[in-house]
């Protein structure tokens, strides 16, 4: 048996405080999960991130919401954990590229949802939940197919409960999605998306950008949103 018995259907969601975690915890909730949610601190350049998880978990009423402690910065290599300027556009409009941006975080997914994997197997639960998106955020390597699908496969070898029959499910129903059916979606979820925040390089006080990938990414979904409300 597991470590811990456990016959509820639980699931470990990774989440950040940005819109595309939020969604997929209350995607989990929809599909009958009882959710769990995991927050890495990791010496990423604003906590106003993990507040806004710590607002998401509370406002879906998440089963348990735990903040992990993991210093990246000790990696470094990223505008995110380390002193690199994030790279802003001139417009709110103008196009984000595809290749791999100074805001990736080396192996970052990787070792997120080995750590949700652990959280998991420790619960009782075989489904894991992460917010990786193949269109918008396609210059990252660990947001691709191939990456979900070997790390699936991973999880069913290198785990107890995988070796025994029971195995683990990832999900990433944001996977083929454009952000603005991302953002449709967690309208129809009731996610509350005023509280998330997408920003590489907020303010303090959580106020985002606008210019970052991230924010160019948001806004743009956002507009195209009204004009369907419209």
């Amino acid at each position: 048996m597991g470590a811990q018995e456990n016959t509820r259907k639980s699931a470990v969601v990774l989440l950040s405080g940005g819109l595309d975690s939020a969604t997929v915890a209350a995607w989990l909730q929809r599909e009958g999960f009882e959710v769990i949610g995991l927050s890495i601190d990791y010496g990423q350049r604003h906590a106003v991130e993990l507040q806004a998880a710590a607002k998401i978990a509370k406002a879906l009423k998440l089963d348990e919401h735990l903040v992990m402690r993991l210093d990246m910065r000790v990696f470094g290599a990223s505008a995110l954990t380390a002193d690199i300027d994030v790279p802003k556009a001139g417009a709110a409009g103008d196009a984000v590229e595809a290749d791999i941006p100074v805001t990736y975080v080396p192996a970052r997914n990787t070792i997120f949802l080995s750590l949700a994997l652990g959280l998991a197997e420790s619960r009782g639960a075989h489904d894991l939940g992460i917010g990786v998106n193949a269109l918008d955020y396609s210059g990252y390597p660990d947001c691709r197919p191939d990456f979900v699908a070997k790390f699936g496969e991973l999880a069913n070898l290198a785990t107890r409960e995988g070796v025994e029959g029971r195995p683990i499910q990832l999900h990433t129903p944001l996977l083929h999605l454009s952000k603005l059916e991302i953002l449709q979606l967690a309208h129809e979820l009731k996610v509350p998306v005023a509280d998330t925040i997408s920003c590489y390089d907020p303010s303090e006080s959580g106020a985002p950008c606008a210019l970052c990938d991230a924010c160019r990414l948001r806004l743009q979904a956002e507009a195209a949103f009204e004009e369907t409300q419209s």
